[in-house]
């Protein structure tokens, strides 16, 4: 039988989960009336039962969670209520949720699988396994079972990529293979370890896995979808007064304003004033593709700006041609800045990449990764937050109070500065002070990020030019007759 499910509010993806724990753990931590919350899917003929749905629930920080404080957020208690006999037992676990939006679509098949009934070919069926942070692996999926066949086709299927990885694309997947058995004894036939990474880099072919009893299984598609939200459209649309990105004829808005505020300082630190300006998260024309990376004047070949007012032109010239569309990708423009600096590593030069975001950010484990590798190359990273969202990634990102890292490995240096636009809006609607105080804020730390990359590797400063000499021209040379002449 199913078991029922005691609602609570907790932000946690409970998996590994047995039916009648379920109700046990939640009745340690609900101080209120409880309700139905959901049930699990029915398993047959089996005393092991591990069951595939998932349920999420509200994480509170103030309130007390035995569940979500047990050591590795895993719960494990002995089955009780038939007085004097052993029932079993029940094991929960529970992981945070990360903000991972896409679905994948997954299509298999399979090649000459071992032949495990008497009478008949196998009954294949695929179960799929995501890592957990203490090595354990928790089910995720199963496919329908293909009846007597040893080259079966499943069905392709949608699941979230957080419930294959919680979007850490590098986190390993186990599938096992198995035939199906009435009685519930299904025949172990081989199985395979893949990761999110590995599956979405065959979105163009077929990707082929070679199971343990040398028999083949192959990826046949794997396409990603983004799940977007209401505000993901309405953040998009330029022409209405609700959007970030709104042009009025009276003002900048915040985006320009962090433009032309950190701009007008920077430019003075560049010796040609040209600047590579990119875009993310929008529709290009003519085919409508989504682009993480594309250049905010139109030309792939030559992205540079002249000088911020030329940013600022091509800035306002993309609202125009482009749509604006989700999800919100940090790590590729991060990326490419990246290969830039990683060819000048001499101390010759030093990147500066600003980055003007609302805070929403859909790939945050790639951007963490992105920004662990950048922290050894000459580059800094200033996001500026706009709007009225929480910035609590971006502050995460920022690194002040802990080291970023990525996969166990930590940032060299911190190379990013976070603020958020609204902390320095001046109340009074002067907005040169309000640019003024923001510039300060996000350059207070380039000069020690700087001389941190250049002390690290011993870098000194090149000699310094020569002093300057007032050139003293002759009476008669023609530049003096011509002003005399003038005058």
């Amino acid at each position: 039988m199913p078991c029922r499910i005691r609602k609570t509010r907790k932000n946690m993806d409970l998996v590994d989960y047995n039916w009648i724990h379920q109700i046990e753990a939640l009745q340690d931590v609900l101080h209120h009336e409880r309700e139905s919350f959901g049930r699990t899917e029915v398993i047959d003929n089996t005393l092991n039962p591990d069951f595939v749905r998932k349920f999420i629930l509200d994480y509170f920080f103030e309130e007390r969670q035995n569940l979500l404080g047990s050591l590795g957020s895993r719960l494990e208690k002995p089955l009780i209520g038939i007085p004097g006999k052993k029932c079993g037992t029940i094991i929960v676990r529970a992981e945070e949720l990360s903000n991972c939006r896409e679905s994948v679509m997954l299509q298999f098949c399979g090649n000459k699988l071992d032949k495990k009934d008497f009478f008949g070919k196998s009954d294949p069926f695929l179960v799929f396994y995501r890592s957990n942070e203490d090595g354990s692996y928790t089910i995720c999926h199963k496919t329908e079972v293909v009846k007597n066949t040893l080259d079966p086709v499943w069905q392709a299927f949608k699941i979230p990529v957080r419930a294959l990885c919680n979007g850490d694309y590098d986190r390993s997947i186990k599938v096992e293979v198995y035939d199906w058995d009435r009685d519930g004894g299904h025949d172990f036939i081989g199985e395979f370890s893949t990761s999110y990474r590995e599956m979405s880099r065959s979105q163009s072919q077929f990707h082929i896995y070679e199971v343990t009893n040398s028999f083949l299984v192959t990826l046949l598609s794997c396409l990603v979808d983004t799940e977007l939200s209401f505000l993901d459209y309405i953040r998009g649309n330029p022409s209405q007064p609700t959007s970030l990105h709104y042009m009025s004829p009276y003002q900048l808005n915040d985006y320009a304003m962090a433009l032309r505020a950190v701009g007008e300082i920077i430019q003075d630190y560049d010796s040609d004033k040209l600047f590579p300006a990119l875009g993310f998260g929008a529709k290009l024309p003519p085919d409508g593709r989504v682009s993480h990376e594309f250049p905010l004047n139109g030309n792939p070949q030559n992205p540079y700006c002249n000088g911020i007012d030329g940013v600022l032109e091509a800035y306002y010239q993309s609202l125009k041609s482009v749509r604006l569309y989700g999800p919100t990708h940090f790590s590729p423009v991060i990326n490419h800045v990246a290969r830039y600096a990683s060819a000048v590593t001499d101390g010759s030069q030093y990147f500066i990449l600003l980055i003007i975001s609302d805070g929403v950010i859909t790939d945050m484990a790639q951007t963490k990764e992105s920004i662990v590798n950048a922290a050894s190359l000459p580059m800094s990273i200033i996001i500026v937050g706009v709007g009225p969202a929480e910035f609590d990634e971006m502050i995460e990102l920022d690194g002040d109070e802990e080291r970023i890292s990525s996969q166990g490995r930590y940032a060299e240096r911190d190379i990013v500065q976070f603020v958020p636009f609204r902390d320095y809006i001046d109340r009074r609607g002067n907005h040169i002070l309000s640019m003024a105080r923001l510039a300060k804020e996000v350059l207070a730390e380039i000069p020690d990020q700087f001389l941190s990359y250049m002390r690290t590797r011993g870098i000194k400063p090149g000699p310094l030019p020569p002093p300057y000499t007032p050139c003293v021209l002759p009476a008669n040379h023609p530049l003096l007759t011509r002003r005399v002449s003038r005058i």
